[in-house]
């Protein structure tokens, strides 16, 4: 997971976090990350997007 968050973190030029089984971004990136997960090789069915909590 730290190798993914490094990779996305450069991808979208911002800060993130790894908690427990899920990466954190800082900002809107939600395409750009579902597009570099599913390069990465992951089900697209296996990537769900959360909003953001408030």
């Amino acid at each position: 997971m730290k190798d993914i968050l490094t990779e996305a973190k450069k991808k979208c030029a911002s800060g993130g976090t790894v908690r427990g089984n899920e990466v954190e971004l800082q900002g809107d990136h939600k395409f750009k990350m579902k597009k570099f997960l599913i390069d990465l090789g992951f089900p697209e069915e296996n990537i769900i997007i959360q909003e953001a909590m408030d």
